[in-house]
């Protein structure tokens, strides 16, 4: 069948992420209103890709960057090639911080891909759409809240991954201290050991369940359901500041955790007035999104080329 893709640009709005939330080990996440703002239309030949905001003059500008190449992993399940790509990407989702910017990344290039053919939802369903992100991603927590806004339960089973959101008790605030350094997935997995005692996963598993209660309806139980013993300590020495401030907001009955592989902590609840946090720390504060990823056509506005338009920072 031939493709044809549409005439007009794409964009798409997708939200940072928080994922694990201390005991849902790759399984739960958290989508947060922090936004990152991608473009993209048909070109005659070549790529090119203009990054703004976080990772601009580091990203690379060509078939290399993740968008790029998740763009290319869906046109290879639709069965569409492209003579060229035109992507722009206003980022506001910090890099390699625990805040799901490559889930963010990869969730655009699919989507942007998707509607850039014309049958394009036809050939990949939404359902296909997350199979295919979880796929590039390598695991489907971060992905999932991505894709479907809200606090999303993720797992995977033969045909691929699958997930559901459920709505969030109003009363959670997310705060969460981002700092200077950066962090690397792949090496906080490499601290993980290949087993854990049985007393220490079953009360993982449990805290992670009262976790779904606490979440979408009694807050007042956060401190004791993001209790953790099968990730968070054994990364703790690669993450010493981040594992001191998830101890000490603890310390003060703040549901704190580690976000995603870090180094951001997340907070649950909010901290005490005058907390000492220190000067290494962005505190932000922000909502819950409950809307997931969103495209719409045309070029990206004026208002999305802000790179602080879209999130609110404390």
């Amino acid at each position: 069948m031939p493709t044809n893709f549409t005439a007009e640009p794409v964009r798409v709005r997708v939200p940072a992420t928080s994922a694990n939330l201390g005991p849902g080990f790759d399984a739960l996440g958290l989508a947060l209103g922090l936004y990152d703002d991608v473009a993209a239309e048909i070109a005659s030949g070549g790529v090119r890709v203009a990054v703004t905001g976080q990772g601009a003059g580091e990203l690379p500008d060509d078939d290399r960057h993740l968008v790029v190449s998740a763009m290319r992993a869906a046109f290879d399940v639709l069965g569409a090639h492209p003579a060229g790509l035109s992507v722009e990407c206003v980022n506001r989702i910090p890099q390699a911080r625990g805040l799901g910017s490559s889930s963010a990344a990869i969730v655009a290039g699919v989507l942007l891909a998707r509607a850039l053919v014309v049958d394009g939802e036809d050939r990949l369903d939404d359902a296909g759409a997350l199979r295919l992100c979880a796929e590039i991603e390598g695991h489907p927590d971060n992905v999932a809240p991505c894709l479907l806004g809200g606090f999303t339960l993720a797992w995977s089973e033969p045909g691929g991954a699958r997930a559901v959101s459920l709505p969030v008790a109003e009363a959670v605030r997310p705060t969460v201290f981002v700092p200077a350094e950066r962090g690397l997935t792949a090496t906080a997995r490499a601290a993980l050991p290949a087993t854990v005692p049985h007393g220490d996963a079953a009360l993982t598993a449990g805290r992670a369940a009262l976790l779904v209660h606490a979440l979408t309806t009694d807050p007042s139980l956060l401190l004791p359901a993001t209790v953790d013993r099968l990730h968070q300590d054994y990364r703790a020495a690669g993450m010493p500041g981040t594992s001191a401030l998830v101890s000490a907001l603890r310390a003060a009955d703040v549901a704190a955790v580690v976000s995603g592989a870090g180094p951001t902590v997340l907070a649950l609840s909010q901290p005490p007035a005058g907390f000492p946090v220190g000067t290494d720390w962005e505190i932000w504060q922000l909502p819950i999104d409950v809307s997931g990823a969103r495209v719409a056509r045309g070029r990206l506005g004026h208002a999305e080329r802000d790179p602080v338009a879209a999130g609110r920072k404390s």
